[in-house]
């Protein structure tokens, strides 16, 4: 399962689109069944300006599919600790950030 590439929100006056953003990373991996968390999957994306949204999809009915913008700090969290398959670098999804050695 994977966002269409139509699928854009406006929040806020501010233009969020899959369409133009780069997804970041995802939840959707085979686990020998189906490519679904439970029906539900979840992807980050940056948009060319910095921005950073969330895209949930869900096969459930009775629930809609949802965009929702975050900021960086919660898109770091999602990227390190929620959303396993990584499509880019730490490097290239958050330019600038100082990651320091252990």
């Amino acid at each position: 399962m994977k966002p269409p590439k139509e699928f854009s929100r406006i929040v806020n006056r501010t233009r969020y689109s899959v369409q133009t953003a780069t997804l970041l990373a995802h939840d959707a991996y085979w686990d020998g069944h189906n490519f679904e968390r439970s029906g539900r999957n979840e992807f980050l994306y940056r948009t060319p300006n910095g921005n950073y949204f969330t895209v949930n999809l869900t096969c459930w009915q009775d629930e809609q599919n949802t965009l929702t913008p975050v900021n960086q700090d919660e898109a770091i969290d999602l990227f390190e600790n929620g959303l396993s398959e990584h499509e880019v670098t730490y490097a290239e999804a958050f330019p600038g950030v100082e990651v320091k050695d252990a």
